[in-house]
């Protein structure tokens, strides 16, 4: 028999049963869907996290100032700026392979702009920054090395901060006041978007490091060159652990550390950040997959059931076909390939509901989705592969039918 007259038997026994068909495909519709969903959402969670990751900036090593011992308690990082722009300046002119390395200090402040006012994170740095962080200006400039120097009163907003004082209106050439101070708008960054941590890294303004340290935050008494962190952008291809080694040892012969001395710093790779957390979001991916795959199986056991249902209620016309010259063979291949037919059709109807469930999901609760291609072909594959497997059985056992006993069978 061949395969063209086998699916043609297949479809009409399908159809003749049409109702039974359909409530048996609904386990494997709603597996099919279940796994596009899940992977979808993952999927969507990894993208978001990539992007998260894209917009802090490549190949960036942050260190950050603190951890000192006061009176026998061990302080947290932070707690006292220990770094200074010497150590910046340092690590750029001794370590070939950073390109540029931004010191900077941080701070909140009231913003006011006429009747309008916001609070928002004041960040002080050197025109490197915006390069460690592939940060760019949509209007307006960034600040040059000239207005460090005589410690300008000019500011780059977030778009965050310059929708919320602006609307809809040019920042660029505006005055606004930070703590009393006149500052005038000479750029709006570009958007970036929420950090890893949830933060919205639009909602901040930067300005030179001498302006933000004089005027808005204060100096330290001690080290008015002292900073709170240190940006370090890597040269591509750079190998990012053995950077980090490298600055390390730097920092702490730079502060005189001896051997038993605890840092006074602490070095952070973004990189390393980044693949922990794409590594958990593959991992939350597979494991919603696999959590989706369980409906798939029982959709499998719900087809076995009803082939086996079919074989008994088909044993006579599997008798007269074994009569008349049928080989087991085709016995074997009808009932699989009406088996596999059941899996195939519920799996197409399956992308169908997977892709609505997500794009509702994205739509009515804000997730970003994505569904990929090799996911729809993975769960497709997987469907065809549970009806093969679970057809099998009631498919062999029809094709074990002795003809004179299938043709008695009331």
């Amino acid at each position: 028999m061949t395969l063209a007259a086998s699916l043609r038997i297949a479809l009409a026994a399908l159809r003749l049963n049409l109702m039974r068909s359909v409530l048996t495909m609904l386990g494997i519709i709603i597996g099919v869907g279940s796994v596009i969903t899940m992977i979808a959402v993952g999927s969507g969670a990894e993208a978001r996290i990539a992007d998260q990751i894209n917009s802090l900036g490549s190949n960036l090593i942050v260190v950050v100032s603190g951890a000192i011992t006061s009176g026998g308690v061990r302080l947290g990082f932070g707690t006292q700026m220990t770094l200074s722009e010497e150590d910046a300046t340092a690590l750029q002119r001794e370590l070939p392979e950073i390109l540029v390395a931004a010191p900077g200090v941080r701070g909140s402040a009231q913003i006011i702009y006429g009747n309008l006012n916001w609070s928002t994170i004041v960040f002080g740095t050197t025109p490197d920054f915006l390069a460690a962080r592939d940060w760019g200006v949509a209007q307006g400039r960034p600040f040059g090395q000239a207005d460090i120097d005589r410690a300008a009163k000019v500011a780059l907003l977030g778009q965050t901060v310059a929708t919320t004082l602006f609307g809809g209106a040019d920042p660029v050439g505006q005055t606004i006041r930070i703590k009393k101070v006149p500052f005038t708008v000479i750029g709006v960054l570009d958007r970036k978007g929420q950090s890893m941590q949830g933060q919205d890294q639009d909602d901040t303004i930067v300005m030179p490091l001498s302006t933000a340290r004089n005027r808005v935050l204060g100096a330290s008494e001690v080290n008015r060159h002292a900073v709170a962190a240190i940006l370090v952008k890597m040269r591509e291809g750079a190998d990012m652990g053995a950077a980090e080694a490298q600055i390390h040892g730097l920092l702490r012969q730079r502060h005189h550390l001896q051997p038993a001395q605890d840092d006074d710093f602490w070095v952070r790779n973004l990189s390393e950040v980044a693949q922990a957390q794409e590594a958990s979001s593959r991992v939350l991916t597979l494991l919603l997959a696999a959590v989706a795959s369980v409906s798939l199986v029982v959709g499998g056991i719900g087809i076995m059931n009803i082939m086996l249902v079919s074989v008994t209620e088909r044993t006579r016309e599997i008798g007269l076909r074994l009569a008349v010259g049928a080989r087991s063979r085709d016995i074997l291949g009808q009932f699989l390939i009406e088996a596999l037919t059941l899996s195939l059709l519920g799996g197409l109807a399956g992308i169908a509901v997977g892709a609505a469930a997500s794009f509702t999901i994205g739509h009515w609760a804000h997730w970003q989705t994505q569904l990929r291609p090799e996911a729809v072909l993975l769960a497709v594959g997987f469907a065809a592969a549970v009806g093969v497997f679970f057809g099998f059985y009631p498919a062999r056992k029809a094709s074990r039918l002795q003809p004179i006993e299938a043709l008695r069978y009331e």
